[in-house]
């Protein structure tokens, strides 16, 4: 699961329309995709911003499209 780097769901949102900051985490090979849908999680003992929470993003052409 990717690593979001932002402290919670609502700041992720406000940056629709910009590149996502994230941390790969998998050792199979890269998780982030320019276009389509990530599904990732912040993990403030690894970020140290804000508390845990999951989501699924969609990507287009490397921007945050939606977030759910």
């Amino acid at each position: 699961m990717i690593i979001f780097k932002y402290p919670s769901k609502k700041e992720l949102k406000a940056n629709i329309g910009k590149p996502l900051k994230y941390i790969e985490t998998s050792m199979f090979g890269p998780e982030y995709t320019p276009n389509g849908s990530l599904t990732g999680a912040n993990r403030p003992h690894i970020t140290g911003l804000g508390r845990e929470w999951f989501g699924v993003i969609t990507m287009e052409n490397g921007l945050i499209k939606g977030v759910k």
